[in-house]
């Protein structure tokens, strides 16, 4: 049995998958905010409560935001800023009473839709989480790219591409940069934007609902898709990928797969663009299911 957990910025999900891959337990509670102990033991409950329902011990593996460091195997770079600097993987084998493997939630997403998602048979795979933060994972012939530094796939912390004079100043970051990726294309990216553009106070999945009848929040997607286009279109030059594949809550939006590759081409340094844009074929379940699958058969 194997358990998968996605430790993300406003939720905590775990599923229980048996050797067939076939879920036995599936199970979400929100992420305790700010509270590094809290969330140690949100962890700690939902792996109990799962092997209590399935009457037997699991493997665990968890994906998370940022990554563990390779010199200090401390988390760092996580936007759920309560894990940076703190020893998660020790903390939790200790508590847990076992080893367990961690890896960056998007590349648990990249693994899971380049094995059997919307990636399977390509060569180059580029995932993506548009959600609480925006992250990135590469998958090449079916092996993920780590790094040298444990920190491929990075995208959201790069610079936004192009900033228009409207974009300008940059916003602030939490990493301590100004204008990075995140700050526009994550959900709290987009509501801000918003706000700053038009002076209402709405959350993404509420710009997202209105934007059929709403002209302000249409404009808000509107210029939220020119800059995810601006965006893919930096990864398409340096990665060429067969597939980029969106992941998290913002990849449920239809109009992306549509109207971003409709604009990406005057930023891509080629006369043909083959690169397909779609969404997650397992859907939220992508970045858990991937989790699971970091310990083998």
């Amino acid at each position: 049995m194997r358990v998968g957990i996605d430790l993300g910025g406003t939720k905590i999900e775990l599923v229980a998958l048996d050797e067939r891959g076939c879920e036995r337990f599936r199970r979400r509670v929100p992420t305790p905010q700010g509270d590094y102990p809290a969330t140690l033991q949100a962890i700690t409950d939902l792996v109990s409560e799962a092997e209590a329902h399935v009457g037997m011990s699991a493997t665990v593996g968890i994906g998370t935001p940022g990554s563990a460091s390779p010199r200090s195997g401390r988390m760092r770079n996580a936007n759920s800023t309560c894990l940076n600097g703190q020893p998660l993987q020790q903390d939790l084998e200790a508590l847990l009473g076992r080893p367990i493997r961690m890896a960056n939630d998007a590349n648990c997403l990249a693994m899971s839709e380049a094995a059997d998602g919307a990636g399977a048979g390509a060569e180059v795979v580029f995932a993506v989480i548009l959600g609480t933060g925006v992250g990135g994972g590469i998958v090449v012939r079916g092996g993920l790219l780590n790094g040298v530094n444990g920190g491929a796939g990075e995208w959201g912390h790069n610079p936004l591409p192009l900033p228009t004079a409207d974009e300008l100043p940059l916003p602030a970051c939490y990493c301590g940069r100004s204008g990075c990726i995140e700050t526009w294309l994550s959900g709290p990216g987009m509501a801000a934007d918003h706000a700053r553009r038009h002076g209402d106070t709405l959350g993404a999945a509420a710009i997202v609902a209105a934007a059929n009848h709403d002209p302000d929040c249409d404009a808000t997607l509107r210029r939220y898709e020119q800059r995810l286009a601006r965006a893919l279109a930096g990864v398409i030059n340096l990665l060429d990928p067969d597939v980029i594949v969106l992941g998290g809550g913002l990849s449920r939006i239809e109009r992306l797969y549509t109207n971003v590759p409709a604009l990406w081409a005057p930023f891509v340094f080629s006369d043909c663009i083959a690169t397909r844009l779609v969404p997650a074929r397992h859907g939220d379940a992508s970045g858990v299911r991937g989790a699971a699958w970091l310990w083998p058969a």
